[in-house]
Formats: C-alpha cells, sequence, structure tokens
C-alpha cells in the first residue's frame, strides 16, 4: 500500500486527523470474518471504495464505530486512536479459529481527510461514505501523505463541515455503549445494512427499523449566541427532550425526542438560548 514517489503536491490539500488510527485485518477468513460481526456488508466493498460500520452489543448499542477498505488481500479499518486497543483485543476475542491476523499499524499509517480536491489516484483513498459532502478519507505513511499536502490544525473546519451536514461524531457527540445505530443516524449515513444475514445486535436494529421505533436522533439545531455546552440539556418549557452534542459557529448538534418534539407550541431551548430545530437531513 503505497503512494507513488514524486506526487504532486498541488493535488490536493488535507487535513490530517490526529485522532484516528489503522488497524489490518489479514488472512483468508478476513472479509467474512469481520462480515459477520458488523452492522455493514464488507463483501460487498471493492478496491477504492470504504464502508462505514459498528460493532454492537448484544442490546444492539454501539461500541465501536469505523471505517473499512480493502487493501491488497486484506482490510484496513480507520477507527477511533483512543480505541484502537480495544477494537483489536474484541476482533481477537471473536476470531477463534479463523484465519485472521489482526495488527495495529498506527505507528506506520496514518489517516487525512481532503475535502476540496480529490487525492491523487494512487493514493489509497475512499469517499467517505457517510455523505459526499466530507470528500475522501486518504490512509498511508505520514511522509506520503505529507505529499498531498496534509497537515494537522484543520480539524475544527473539518468538523464544523460534519456538523453542518448532520453527522455526529461517536467519542464526541455521543458516548459509546449508550447509542442505538438509529439514534447516531446509521441508517442515514450508510452504516448499517439491512439486507445482510446476522450480525451482533443484529435482531434489536431490525426490529427498530421494521416497526419505526426510533424516538431519538442527532438533529442539526440553530442557535445565536455562544454555542451551548456539549450534554447540555435540550428542554421544551420544563421537559426535557435531548442533550446537546458539538457546535461550530451557530450550528450544532443535538440528541432530541423526536416524539416530544411534535405538536410542540413552547420553543426549544437549553439554558436561556432558544434552538432552531432542522428534522430534514443535509
Amino acid at each position: 500500500m503505497t503512494m507513488q514517489a514524486g506526487t504532486d503536491t498541488t493535488q490536493a490539500t488535507a487535513t490530517l486527523l490526529t485522532g484516528r488510527a489503522v488497524l489490518r485485518l489479514n488472512g483468508r477468513d478476513s472479509r467474512d470474518f469481520l462480515n459477520n460481526l458488523v452492522t455493514s456488508d464488507i463483501e460487498k466493498l471493492q478496491p477504492g471504495e470504504g464502508g462505514f460500520a459498528a460493532l454492537l452489543s448484544p442490546q444492539g448499542k454501539i461500541l465501536f464505530d469505523f471505517f473499512v477498505t480493502p487493501d491488497g488481500d486484506g482490510l484496513l479499518i480507520d477507527c477511533n486512536a483512543a480505541q484502537a486497543a480495544d477494537l483489536a483485543k474484541r476482533l481477537g476475542f471473536y476470531k477463534l479459529r479463523a484465519d485472521v491476523r489482526i495488527s495495529d499499524e498506527s505507528a506506520n499509517l496514518a489517516v487525512a481527510v481532503t475535502v476540496e480536491e480529490p487525492p491523487p489516484a494512487q493514493a489509497l483513498a475512499f469517499r467517505d461514505p457517510r455523505h459526499p459532502g466530507l470528500g475522501w478519507r486518504v490512509i498511508g505513511p505520514p511522509d506520503e501523505l505529507d505529499q498531498i499536502g496534509a497537515e494537522a490544525g484543520g480539524e475544527d473546519i473539518y468538523a464544523a463541515r460534519r456538523i453542518a451536514l448532520g453527522v455526529p461524531e461517536s467519542g464526541v457527540d455521543f458516548a459509546y455503549g449508550d447509542t442505538f445505530p438509529h439514534e447516531a443516524n446509521m441508517d442515514w449515513l450508510h452504516g448499517v445494512d439491512f439486507t445482510k444475514g446476522c450480525y451482533i445486535g443484529q435482531e434489536v436494529v431490525s426490529r427498530v427499523e421494521h416497526r419505526g421505533t426510533a424516538r431519538k436522533r442527532f438533529v442539526r439545531v440553530g442557535f445565536t449566541g455562544p454555542a451551548p455546552a456539549s450534554g447540555a440539556e435540550v428542554k421544551i418549557g420544563d421537559v426535557v427532550i435531548g442533550q446537546m452534542g458539538s457546535s461550530a459557529g451557530n450550528t450544532g448538534l443535538a440528541l432530541l425526542r423526536l416524539d416530544r418534539l411534535e405538536g410542540a407550541t413552547a420553543p426549544v431551548t437549553v439554558n436561556e438560548t432558544t434552538l432552531s430545530v432542522h428534522h430534514d437531513r443535509a
């Protein structure tokens, strides 16, 4: 997995995502092994494509979420760096006798995103499967990412784009182990395949989908003045209907009880700030 030396540095300018890590799965059973565990269909992925997936608890809550892309005969997993060791350990727990080798490549590989310009053709890159407005994710050795202008320091700009598109971030907007995929909009963000076979937590996710019983979701909210604190209670009158997530400028994300919004006559507020709520997908 390489990007050719001498890449034209004018081709792309990228943001280095310092909070990401890369795991590698090798072995003849790698795809089947991972596909049987996670929410999206890994078997469908072609070279140059990426999938968004989660590993759930048996109760259907998100324990880990990540991106997966083919690399030669194996797979690369782009995950939250704070979770990389635990994810590798959990995957190893499920491995049993499968021909799968799991290694942490974070010392050798980094993750960047490029939004305005596509990465060089020879880069290991894929369109962010969650939303076209999030651009491309690029995985490579740090010195090769330097060749496409990948620099740290632009993550706030990238986060603002993510928030404006209504895409919540695990570990930022919600805690692992507390949130169902529908609440985190994974069904809208191409993170759940409802036609694939069984995986951990699948019965809960399918039941929510087919019964239409997702009562809470992350939605975009607007406000004036200072951004409300992440975790602050969102209310209608004296009734708590959810809590704030991350914000950028005058836009934020909030996990709200949609059933309590229907027919509400009082304003939606957080502390003394009135929120405008946008239900539509960006």
